[in-house]
C-alpha cells in the first residue's frame, strides 16, 4: 500500500526542479497527480509544453496516473480550471503543492516594477489563487494538505532578493492564515524552505577554487531530496501537523521557529523619543537579529 494511495494532488511548477521531484514521488506512493507548469524559463519569459508532458510520461511509464496542465498560477481564472480538472478527472482533490515560482535578482535601488510585481504573482498571488481555489473543495470533503514552499531568503535574508523575499515571507503569513481558518475542517497547511540544486541557482560564479568547492557542495543537495518530506506531509500520517515551517538540506530536515517576543521593555510613566533613546538600544539591542544571510546561518557542509 502507497502512503498515498487513492488521494489526488496538483503540483505547480512541477516539470522541472523541486516540482519534478515532488510530482514524481507522489505518484510513486500512489498519488495521482495533476503536473501544472507553463514550461518557462526561470526568470518567468516563455511557455513549452514538452517538459510537463515529459513528467507525465515518466510517472505513467513506471506505472503511476498523471495529467499535465499548462494553465498560470498567477491568474485566477487558470488556478480555478486547474481545481476542476483534477476534480472532473478524478473525483476528488486531497493535495496541493505550492511550487511554482519565477526569480528576478536585482539590487533594491534597481530592482523595476516589473521585477517585483511579476515575482510576487508567481509566488505569493499564485499560492493564494490556488489555496483559495481548493479551500472550497477541501471543506466540503472535510480534509485536505496544502504544501508551500518558502525559502531561507525570505526567512534569513539574501542580497539582491527583496522581491523574492517578500513573496516567500508572504507565503509563510498565507499558510499560517490556512491552518487557523481551515483546521475546524482537518485541513492542514505547512511549509517547507527548500535548499536545492536548480537552474534557478546554477548561474552561481564558480572561478576561484573556494568557489567550486562551494558549487560542488551544493550539488550534493539534489531536487529530489525535497519529495520525502513533501510526501509526509501531504498523507495522513502527518495529522496533527499543521501551520509550521520545515526545511530541507541534503539528509537534514529543519524545524524553523516563527516570530516570537524575544525581550520587553516598559515604563510606568509612559515613552517619550528621548527616553526610548537613553533606554532602548542597550537593553533591546543584544536580542537584535543580525543582518545574516542563509549561509552565515548555515554555516556548516550539507550532511
Amino acid at each position: 500500500m502507497g502512503l498515498l494511495d487513492g488521494k489526488v494532488a496538483i503540483v505547480t511548477g512541477a516539470a522541472r526542479g523541486i516540482g519534478r521531484g515532488e510530482a514524481i514521488e507522489l505518484a510513486s506512493h500512489g498519488a495521482k497527480v495533476l503536473v501544472n507548469d507553463l514550461g518557462g524559463e526561470w526568470d518567468g519569459t516563455g511557455a513549452d509544453t514538452r517538459p510537463a508532458q515529459q513528467v507525465v510520461d515518466e510517472i505513467t511509464a513506471a506505472g503511476g496516473e498523471a495529467a499535465a496542465n499548462y494553465d498560470d498560477v498567477a491568474d485566477w481564472a487558470g488556478s480555478k480550471k486547474m481545481i476542476d480538472e483534477a476534480v472532473e478527472r478524478w473525483g476528488t482533490l486531497d493535495i496541493l503543492v505550492n511550487n511554482a515560482g519565477i526569480l528576478r535578482d536585482r539590487i533594491f535601488h534597481r530592482m523595476s516594477w516589473s521585477d517585483w510585481s511579476d515575482v510576487l504573482a508567481v509566488h505569493l498571488n499564485g499560492s493564494f489563487n490556488m489555496s483559495r481555489a481548493c479551500a472550497v473543495q477541501f471543506r466540503e470533503q472535510n480534509g485536505g494538505a496544502f504544501v508551500h514552499m518558502t525559502s531561507t531568503s525570505a526567512l534569513v535574508g539574501n542580497f539582491g532578493q527583496a522581491n523574492y523575499m517578500a513573496a516567500k515571507f508572504g507565503i509563510v503569513g498565507l499558510s499560517r492564515g490556512i491552518a487557523l481558518d481551515m483546521q475546524r475542517f482537518k485541513v492542514r497547511s505547512n511549509c517547507i524552505a527548500p535548499f536545492a540544486w536548480t537552474r534557478m541557482i546554477d548561474s552561481i560564479p564558480t572561478e576561484t577554487p573556494e568557489e567550486k568547492a562551494r558549487v560542488a557542495r551544493m550539488q550534493q543537495m539534489t531536487p529530489e531530496k525535497i519529495a520525502p518530506l513533501t510526501v509526509y506531509l501531504a498523507s495522513d500520517r502527518a495529522e496533527g501537523i499543521s501551520g509550521q515551517i520545515f526545511g530541507v538540506r541534503n539528509n537534514e530536515i529543519f524545524l524553523f521557529n516563527q516570530p516570537r517576543v524575544v525581550r520587553s521593555i516598559h515604563r510606568s510613566d509612559g515613552w517619550t523619543p528621548e527616553n526610548i533613546a537613553q533606554q532602548l538600544k542597550g537593553a533591546l539591542g543584544p536580542s537584535f537579529t543580525p543582518l545574516e544571510r542563509s549561509s552565515d546561518v548555515f554555516s556548516w557542509d550539507p550532511v
